[in-house]
């Protein structure tokens, strides 16, 4: 079992490789990419093992339309926005080049990291074990993430189009701050979710929950970063000051309206 997961994260490995032409890319654009190409390993694997079925497939093509429309946005979004790209850079040092060890770590960390985040839907497909609704229920969970995650980025660059002075505010923006990150954590939270009456001994629950502690961890540290940047950006404005006064920073109706400590 546990050669199949390394090769899940070898594949992981090349999809975030690009990280190698900008450090960022191996947590942006090549951990959209990643995840697309795990998704068809496991789907690979399940198929040359006689494991495919209906389920893991509507997992891992949930999966596989998750990564490679993160990526794509992404990849457009820094490739083409040049005010983006710069904003970027000054926040990441994305035009610094890194050392070579810190890459390879990087990378190998990344690659592990996006395998575990799906270990779950393989775990279960590796024992077999599908006589629960669970999987069927993270399966939904996920569906919602995704979509939500979706729409949320493409109201962001309509919205940011009409009115680049101020955040957005309309459509999924009504009921939080950083709905593209909740997405991401439902989507994740969907694929931990469906493995869990599945996982068999310490170590598969130790790289689910580790994994999916951590993903969680990145986008609420995210929606705290960015709520840094638009509080310097736009922490004059009134119509700014009452939209976060009534809006949560992550999880929608969740009356937690800063993650930051104000001054």
């Amino acid at each position: 079992m546990w050669t199949e997961f390394l090769i899940i994260a070898a594949v992981c490995a090349v999809g975030c490789s690009m990280g190698f032409k900008h450090f960022i890319w191996f947590i942006s654009i090549g951990y959209g990419f990643a995840v697309s190409c795990g998704s068809l390993a496991i789907v690979v694997l399940a198929a040359l093992n006689g494991r495919l079925n209906l389920l893991l497939v509507l997992q891992c093509a949930i999966l596989f339309i998750y990564g490679l429309r993160l990526g794509l946005f992404l990849y457009l979004r820094e490739t083409r926005n040049a005010a983006y790209k710069k904003t970027l850079d000054s926040q990441t040092g994305n035009d610094k080049k890194m050392p070579i060890f810190v890459s390879i770590f990087m990378w190998a960390y990344s690659a592990f990291l996006y395998a575990g985040e799906m270990s779950p839907v393989f775990f279960r497909n590796h024992h077999g074990e599908y006589g629960s609704i669970l999987p069927w229920i993270g399966v939904v969970i996920s569906a919602v993430g995704v979509i939500m995650e979706a729409y949320a980025d493409k109201q962001k660059s309509a919205q940011k189009a009409v009115r680049p002075d101020m955040v957005a505010t309309e459509g999924l923006y009504r009921f939080t701050r950083c709905p593209n990150y909740f997405g991401e954590i439902l989507t994740w939270t969907g694929v931990f979710v469906g493995g869990l009456t599945a996982l068999h001994g310490v170590w598969e629950w130790i790289v689910a929950c580790v994994c999916y502690v951590t993903i969680v961890f990145i986008m609420v540290n995210g929606a705290q970063r960015l709520e840094k940047r638009q509080d310097g950006r736009y922490g004059e404005k009134d119509e700014y000051k009452a939209y976060i006064a009534k809006t949560p920073i992550l999880v929608p109706f969740l009356p937690v309206y800063s993650l930051n400590k104000k001054k």
